[in-house]
């Protein structure tokens, strides 16, 4: 089968299209011929093992897997004489930020793992790139006790995690302030932003309102910088450790004593987000309910995986990239 390989940690341009062996289903994985999948930061956080410490899981030297990708839907050709939850033919998608093995033509999953039937009403393209950012913005909600009503900055919002935070924020009733870049400013409103800031013209971290949460998906803010705008007990989350892993620390000390000392109550919480599949149960509700819709930015046929990953390096996306695997 055809699948999109890497033999060293790097830049895009180490990723090359070969034939590579068609995976065999274990007795409890299913074996899915892949329709779509996505190029999203994880994607490249793999690719290049950075922050280093991921190179403990991944290979120390060079990759353990020479297949990337993180997500996926596609369709059951084979399953496993112990999966009783699937049938052939079933159309499906999944995540695994551990990686799939997802930028090629067909890859096993465990039935146990975050995998699921696809909603009736979607197609594969959306479908193939609606978890990774979700599941991330939904770990970021889920370590706070949000309440309808209170008061939410979402920095980064035009993003992968950006763009499904603002709706799932919007399923739980907060009330959304969304930082974004001047193109996107309609879009942040029409996925359920109150209130907006363009970031090209006006720093935020200078208005005088205060929110209850801030959660910063792009992790371009601090804590510190963040910490006026901050009601009294209120939560600072980022997506990223931080300068020498500072939100680790705070985090940390968070845990410990409840909340920052000579902070008024106010804390920093790192969002962990290790159950992939409540994840997606979650997700597929939403989308089955119209109430969730993954934003896509470009759509790269396979062959071109590399111009895909150089666009998301960037930073400049808005929402999510895809990728199509073409019917031979």
């Amino acid at each position: 089968m055809k699948g999109v390989v890497y033999y060293q940690y790097g830049p895009p341009k180490v990723l090359s299209i070969a034939s590579v062996p068609k995976p065999n289903p274990k007795s409890d994985e299913l074996l899915i011929k892949v329709k779509a999948t996505s190029v999203n930061r994880t994607d490249c956080a793999n690719l290049r093992a950075k922050p280093d410490i991921m190179r403990l899981t991944m290979g120390l030297f060079r990759p353990k897997n020479n297949i990337l990708g993180t997500e996926f839907s596609g369709v059951v050709v084979q399953k496993g004489s112990k999966v009783k939850g699937f049938d052939l033919n079933d159309r499906v998608f999944g995540f695994d930020d551990a990686g799939l093995s997802s930028y090629a033509e067909y890859l096993c999953i465990a039935e146990s793992k975050a995998v699921g039937v696809m909603p009736d009403t979607t197609d594969f393209l959306e479908m193939g790139c609606c978890l990774e950012g979700a599941h991330y913005a939904y770990n970021f909600i889920n370590k706070v006790a949000l309440k309808s009503g209170e008061k939410v900055l979402v920095n980064g919002g035009t993003g992968g995690i950006g763009t499904a935070m603002i709706q799932l924020l919007k399923h739980y009733g907060a009330h959304i302030t969304a930082v974004g870049n001047t193109k996107n400013l309609s879009l942040l409103r029409q996925l359920g932003a109150s209130e907006v800031y363009d970031y090209k013209v006006e720093d935020f971290t200078k208005a005088k309102k205060k929110y209850h949460y801030i959660f910063d998906c792009v992790g371009k803010s601090s804590f510190d910088a963040c910490k006026p705008l901050l009601k009294e007990g209120g939560v600072y989350i980022s997506s990223e450790l931080g300068k020498n892993s500072i939100n680790l620390g705070l985090a940390l000390v968070s845990k410990i004593f409840g909340s920052l000392p000579n902070e008024k109550g106010k804390k920093v919480v790192f969002p962990y987000p290790p159950n992939k599949r409540r994840s997606l149960e979650l997700i597929k509700n939403l989308i089955t309910a119209k109430k969730f819709s993954p934003v896509i930015d470009r759509v790269y046929p396979i062959e071109e995986i590399r111009d895909a990953f150089e666009y998301v390096e960037k930073g400049l996306k808005t929402g999510n990239v895809a990728i199509l695997l073409k019917e031979k």
